[in-house]
Order: structure tokens, then C-alpha cells, then sequence
């Protein structure tokens, strides 16, 4: 795309090494939060104009996924960087603990009613990578099983591109330290203690298994049709500019055109 968010691109077929990705990375934009957030700004107005016109068009469809640890700002990412755009053609889907019925299918049978159709956003909180991941590290399959999958997430987004699906996917990466601030924050701060989860605290102790589980599913699934993007979490103003240009950025290619009305329609006079 030619912006500084190259470098936070995972090249297909490239061994990812999250230990080469600095989560407080700012240094590419040259600006400080106040420039950076401003920045945001102008791109989300961009960003409205571009959702309402290919809700308009019902041509194009957008998938996001977002992944990452526990406190690495889905949700906030979710709040800021779609601030203002039309609830009508955007959906959010958040994929927690699998239900009986789900468990009862194949891994991808819940992901699937929720891609987005002609015209629509769909963002994923958490996502199929969920079943590479939570189930390698709590060992709920066995290697064989979690390694053929990689191949059936692959078969999966090449799939949808085929059907006309444009892909993103950001891994929001944020630090072992930021994470300790951010669930101690949870419990000292009153208004954020409703996002308190005790089984957070069991989750943290299995950060560098969850790290090799990443680096390993970014590894395996990159592709030119289905990006993935390894954007530095610690400071939200960063996190949400690295995404907000990616995103506007590919609208941008789509050549999104509002549709120009009935023939004749500017000489119509309503009275």
C-alpha cells in the first residue's frame, strides 16, 4: 500500500517472529499522540464515506478479523476505529467459548453464517483462529488436528475471495507488561472492573505458549487474498491509526462508487 503500515505485514510464506515486532512501535508515523489521533479522525470521516458507499453499491464485501490476547483492545479497536459508520451495513460478531451445538459441528460451521454479504462489514471479535490457538495451548486436540487445520483455514478464506470477499486480518499485538497494567487496571479501577474475568489471570500464565501459537498461525495462513497484520497494541492511538489506514487504504482500491439514481433524476421535482 506504500505507507508505513508495510512493514507491519506478514509476507506470505514468512516465518513470523513476534520478537521482531515492537508492541510500542510509533516511530514509522513520525508523529506524536495528538497528530496520530487527529489522524484517526480524518480517516474515520473517510472511512464513513467509503462504508456508505459500498453499503450503496451492495457490491463489495469486507471481512476484518481481529485477534490477540487477552486486554490487547478488540473491543476498543471496535469502538474507535468504526466510530460513526451506518449499524446498517456493518455486523459484529464476537466468538467466545463454543456452545454445545457449535462443539457438536465442524470448527467452522459457527464462523460461517456471519461473513458478510454484498454491501456489508463484518468485524470478527476473536475469530476460527480461536481453534488453532485456545485449543492448542489448553490441549482440548491433539497436534494432528490443530496442524490440518491451517490448511482448512486457508481453503476457507481462499473461498470467500473467490466469492468476492476481501479480507483483513490484524493480530493486535501488546506486551507482556502492557497486559499486567491493563488487568490490574481492571481490578483498581471501578468503572472497568465489569471486564474483570478471574480466568484471565490463568490465561496470562500461558502468554509465551499463546505468543509460539500466533507466530505459528500467522506463519501458516498469510496470503496475498487474506493479509495479515501484526499492529503494536500498547498505545491505542497507534493501534487504531495503524488500522484505520489499512482499512481505508483497501476501500480505496475497491473503487467504491455511490450508484448514480434512476436516469433523469436530477430534473425531478418533488412538490
Amino acid at each position: 500500500m506504500g505507507t508505513f503500515t508495510d512493514r507491519y505485514l506478514v509476507e506470505p510464506g514468512e516465518k513470523v517472529r513476534l520478537a521482531d515486532f515492537d508492541p510500542r512501535d510509533t516511530k514509522p508515523f513520525g508523529g506524536d499522540k495528538d497528530e496520530g489521533r487527529a489522524r484517526v479522525a480524518k480517516l474515520n470521516a473517510r472511512l464513513e464515506e467509503l462504508q456508505e458507499a459500498l453499503y450503496a453499491e451492495g457490491r463489495h464485501r469486507l471481512l476484518v478479523v481481529l485477534q490477540g490476547m487477552d486486554s490487547s483492545g478488540k473491543d476498543g479497536t471496535i469502538r474507535s476505529v468504526f466510530d460513526g459508520v451506518n449499524p446498517q451495513g456493518v455486523k459484529v460478531a464476537c466468538f467466545k467459548k463454543p456452545t454445545p451445538p457449535e462443539l457438536a459441528h465442524d470448527f467452522l460451521w459457527r464462523v460461517h453464517p456471519h461473513t458478510p454479504a454484498c454491501g456489508e462489514i463484518a468485524i470478527w471479535n476473536r475469530s476460527h483462529y480461536e481453534d488453532v490457538l485456545i485449543t492448542r495451548v489448553h490441549e482440548l486436540v491433539n497436534e494432528t488436528c490443530w496442524k490440518r487445520r491451517y490448511e482448512h483455514i486457508r481453503a476457507f478464506e481462499a473461498l470467500l475471495a473467490d466469492e468476492g470477499t476481501t479480507i483483513l486480518k490484524f493480530f493486535l499485538h501488546i506486551g507482556k507488561d502492557e497486559q499486567r497494567q491493563r488487568l490490574q487496571e481492571r481490578i483498581d479501577d471501578p468503572k472497568k472492573r465489569w471486564k474483570w474475568n478471574k480466568a484471565d489471570l490463568e490465561e496470562r500464565r500461558h502468554f509465551d505458549d499463546y505468543r509460539a501459537a500466533y507466530e505459528d498461525a500467522l506463519s501458516a495462513t498469510a496470503a496475498e487474498h487474506a493479509p495479515w497484520y501484526v499492529v503494536p497494541a500498547d498505545r491505542n492511538w497507534y493501534r487504531d491509526l495503524v488500522i484505520s489506514e489499512v482499512l481505508v487504504a483497501t476501500l480505496e482500491k475497491l473503487d467504491i462508487r455511490l450508484p448514480p439514481g434512476d436516469p433523469g433524476i436530477e430534473d425531478l421535482k418533488v412538490t
